[in-house]
């Protein structure tokens, strides 16, 4: 089919963990994106049968998805275009088709990067270690040596699953009885800017909801030209929160670029921790469950640097925690394992057993807003409810030797705390009458050499100086 490189191309860089992501046109180019969409029909063996197309609103995307039909035809894969979508919204489409899956999306990186999502059939995950490695490396032979067609090329058509996609989340949690509410929705020019109004609006032709919607930045524009589509950083939702405040709204959501994240401010403008979102969304699922599944065990996972507050939701809930390394293939795979209702991450990808085991920021932000529109109160109680700990947030650190820091904080905290290598280093603070409870972990970068911590402790004033010497023992 295309000719092979004239250069070697060392796709290692940009085949990271979870997905696809790298610089366009010094990493990614519509070779690259043809060689890999080839390796990934082969490996999901998608000859003959669909495989899904989506794309996000950066201006290499349709390019890139271009390519991608490109080649995954060439081996013999139907390719079913959804065009501009958000990546939930592609998972849905994997798993109401049962197709495998590619979105281009560089999700909140800056407007040089795009990348690459993969799912199996059914929205199932695929990580380095279950698929990424293969495709990677079929993807650099055909590279080198053109990628061959087979004898009955794929075909191609276009579905716009929008709609479906809405009255799904709308069939899974159903807003219409709540109080009226006035919600500021800052999508960071990303795919939110469709999403909301299909989902939560009346752009899907569905009924109004009791729901005013005050948009930010709802223009797709991958060049994001009024800020980085990463509500994770701070700066990033300052003006959601005053918007929030200047519009005596009563709360506040962020949706990152590729709008599978959502991020909550409540009517103060202050951040709701994810972990909280995810206490509040767990509970929800567990009672409902419940109802039609009064004996029997449910699980629900959260990972390691979650807030103690979301295990301790789930087991007063009567309902079993499974703690699980951070990283987003991980935790798919663990709820198709344990058969988990539900999932959080402290990074605000939040996965559903009723919407395949995929992560969804749409689902998540209705069902707080299901719950916060269920009662009077204001938003600010419900977030500080699920906030009793301090949290130091993820602060990460440019580090050299990274084993060497290592050492200096086994060394300070032996004898201090209980140490669990799950994931990276996590010491637990031997609790007394005179020390409240406090925990901390440290993980090295998959791609960059740094280390990132996370601290929580009972006080504001525990949290401090475990943060600040542990701090202090990274950067010596």
């Amino acid at each position: 089919m295309n000719a092979p490189a004239t250069e070697p191309i060392d796709l290692t860089p940009f085949v990271k963990a979870y997905d696809v992501r790298g610089l366009v046109g010094s990493q990614l180019t519509a070779e690259v994106v043809t060689a890999l969409a080839a390796a990934f029909v082969d490996e999901v063996d998608a000859a003959g049968i669909d495989v899904v197309v989506g794309h996000d609103m950066r201006d290499s995307s349709p390019e890139f998805a271009t390519a991608f039909a490109v080649g995954a035809q060439a081996r013999g894969a139907n390719v079913v275009s959804i065009g501009l979508c958000s990546t939930d919204e592609s998972y849905f489409a994997s798993g109401h088709l049962n197709a495998p899956a590619a979105m281009f999306t560089a999700s909140h990186n800056p407007a040089t990067y795009n990348g690459i999502k993969f799912s199996r059939r059914g929205a199932r995950g695929i990580s380095f270690d279950t698929g990424l490695r293969a495709i990677r490396d079929r993807a650099t032979e055909y590279l080198a040596s053109g990628v061959p067609a087979v004898a009955t090329p794929g075909s191609y058509r276009d579905l716009d699953v929008l709609a479906e996609y809405a009255a799904y989340l709308r069939f899974l949690v159903d807003l219409s009885g709540i109080r009226p509410i006035r919600i500021v929705v800052d999508a960071g020019n990303g795919m939110g800017g469709l999403t909301v109004p299909a989902v939560l609006g009346v752009a899907a032709g569905l009924p109004a909801l009791p729901i005013e919607i005050i948009p930010l930045y709802f223009d797709l524009d991958g060049t994001f030209p009024n800020h980085e589509a990463n509500p994770l950083d701070p700066a990033n939702i300052v003006d959601l929160q005053k918007a929030v405040v200047s519009h005596g709204a009563d709360l506040g959501l962020a949706f990152d670029g590729d709008a599978d994240r959502c991020f909550v401010v409540d009517e103060k403008g202050d951040a709701v921790t994810p972990s909280a979102v995810a206490a509040v969304v767990a509970l929800r699922e567990i009672t409902r469950v419940r109802k039609t599944q009064p004996d029997g065990d449910i699980f629900v996972i959260h990972n390691l640097i979650t807030s103690r507050i979301v295990p301790e939701t789930i087991e007063a809930a009567g309902a079993i925690p499974v703690r699980t390394r951070v990283g987003h293939s991980l935790i798919k795979d663990q709820m198709a394992e344990t058969g988990a209702i539900f999932g959080g991450e402290h990074s605000a990808h939040y996965y559903f057993r009723d919407f395949w085991g995929a992560d969804n920021g749409m689902l998540a932000a209705m069902h707080f807003l299901a719950e916060y529109g269920s009662q009077p109160g204001p938003l600010s109680t419900i977030s500080k409810k699920y906030t009793p700990y301090a949290l130091s947030g993820e602060i990460n650190s440019t580090v050299k030797d990274i084993p060497a820091a290592y050492n200096r904080i086994v060394e300070a905290f032996n004898g201090r705390g209980e140490f669990d290598e799950l994931d990276g280093l996590t010491i637990t603070g031997i609790v007394s009458a005179d020390e409240p409870f406090w925990w901390f972990n440290v993980r090295p970068s998959n791609t960059e050499p740094l280390l990132r911590l996370n601290v929580e402790a009972a006080t504001q004033e525990a949290m401090d100086g475990i943060r600040d010497e542990v701090l202090d023992l990274i950067r010596a």
